[in-house]
């Protein structure tokens, strides 16, 4: 992202939510490829994670395939990341930042989750073709459901999964 534009309006997409679960699992869910791509990306959709290096100036290269069977390339690196607090990657084509930050409230998790496209009319073109924003709402509900019991016990509590 090398244009400089301080404006944000109409390029910018923000979820806060309060995860039933302490910050310690949701950065786990958030970080390791074995969670990730159970809830990653909006319904339907499924994951193969070829590279997570969740570290600073780390790879996360992933495919997205889609319920129409069509595979989507992914390609983020990580900027910077501050373990159970924050983590700030980039994504290309379609080119957004996003920040990710984790507060730790007792037994539960507060998310602040942030996407800045490039620019407002890359934001629309991504809007108009990829859907974003009910992809984004659909890929934050999977997060918030991964936390429910059954997932919990199956996934994480599973040391062979």
């Amino acid at each position: 992202m090398q244009n400089v534009n301080n404006d944000t309006e109409g390029r910018e997409q923000r979820t806060s939510l309060l995860l039933d679960a302490p910050v310690e699992l949701v950065w786990e869910v958030w970080t390791k490829p074995e969670h990730i791509r159970h809830w990653w990306g909006p319904n339907g959709f499924t994951n193969t994670i070829e590279k997570m290096e969740v570290e600073d100036g780390g790879e996360w290269i992933f495919i997205m395939h889609g319920p129409d069977g069509k595979d989507y390339p992914n390609k983020t690196i990580f900027w910077e990341v501050v373990k159970h607090k924050k983590i700030v990657h980039e994504h290309f084509e379609p080119s957004f930042i996003a920040i990710i930050e984790f507060e730790g409230q007792g037994d539960k998790t507060l998310l602040n989750w942030y996407k800045l496209y490039e620019t407002k009319e890359l934001f629309e073109l991504v809007e108009e073709h990829y859907k974003t924003k009910e992809g984004f709402k659909q890929t934050v509900e999977k997060l918030e459901n991964i936390f429910y019991k059954p997932y919990l016990e199956l996934f994480i509590d599973n040391p062979k999964w």
